[in-house]
């Protein structure tokens, strides 16, 4: 029996150890612009927020544990900005929210904000639904919480170009690309990760960091469909045109594969950069709405 016991253990162990082999090769959630670049839109939407508004985002940070997520953390608004990407690694339990981070349009059609998304099922409805419901504090903190974080994600989702532009790819995902001498990317994942750390990461000039008033006037402002819509516009004359070098991208249909030269990534840098910088000064404004005293909705925000 102890001989049988031993070889049972051994063999146990020896399963286990194949099991975490095969997790560590298993392809994870792919998160729109990367951890940094989202969490970079948070830091700065908070330092751009109230000393009210920081105050109560702290206090609703202490429900975290009642959103029984102890494998993505919720303690801080950079926390936040990431957590919506986290818990899809639970698709049994997070699957139904896939469909909230973006809100793809072709780019050869003319752009229509209420198409694609059934039942409120993409990232413009569900920013607007995210901050109707944590202004309501009628509601759970646990509940405004999910909320919050729910909504700082797809703020930032939604003005990554290529999750509202789309040319029967899904979003760039189908077109393999190279990054300069790196292969093996696709065009998504080049505007998701390289091309949006590359352009925020220059010490010199720091994104995170206080906006005066009057650069807050020339990059925040609109609502979730204006930023889907401006997502779409860069998708359909800078994103695609760029990387298959042509003017007309709706002539013919594109090539499989492609790959984006120096002079390219070099071009897409100060685009990538504007883009994660709205997004956090639009979470700031978001924010400061949805903790002020009678919020407007999100609809009403104009520019």
């Amino acid at each position: 029996m102890g001989d049988r016991t031993i070889r049972d253990g051994a063999m146990m162990r020896r399963m286990i150890a194949a099991l975490a082999a095969l997790l560590v090769l298993m392809p994870t959630p792919a998160s729109a612009w990367g951890f940094y670049a989202h969490r970079q839109t948070a830091s700065i939407a908070e330092a751009n927020l109230s000393p009210e508004v920081r105050a109560k985002i702290r206090a609703l940070l202490k429900y975290e544990k009642q959103l029984g997520t102890p494998d993505c953390p919720l303690k801080t608004l950079q926390d936040a900005a990431v957590w919506a990407d986290c818990i899809r690694g639970e698709g049994w339990r997070w699957g139904y929210t896939a469909a909230w981070h973006y809100r793809t349009a072709p780019v050869c059609q003319p752009f229509n904000p209420r198409a694609n998304c059934s039942g409120g099922n993409c990232v413009t409805a569900q920013i607007t639904r995210a901050h109707r419901v944590l202004a309501d504090e009628r509601l759970p903190a646990a509940v405004r919480l999910e909320a919050l974080a729910f909504m700082v994600h797809f703020a930032g989702d939604v003005h990554m170009p290529l999750h509202s532009g789309d040319n029967e790819d899904r979003g760039g995902n189908d077109r393999r690309a190279a990054y300069g001498i790196k292969p093996g990317l696709n065009l998504h994942s080049i505007w998701d990760n390289p091309l949006a750390e590359r352009a925020i990461s220059d010490p010199a000039d720091p994104v995170a960091r206080r906006y005066s008033a009057a650069e807050r006037a020339e990059l925040a402002g609109g609502t979730p469909d204006d930023w889907g819509r401006e997502s779409w516009e860069i998708a359909r004359s800078f994103v695609y045109p760029t990387a298959f070098d042509t003017d007309d991208v709706c002539a013919a249909p594109l090539p499989d594969e492609t790959a984006l030269s120096q002079e390219d990534i070099e071009r897409g840098v100060p685009i990538a950069r504007r883009r994660v910088v709205q997004a956090g000064l639009r979470i700031a404004d978001l924010l400061e709405s949805a903790f002020a005293p009678g919020p407007l909705a999100v609809e009403e925000r104009r520019r």
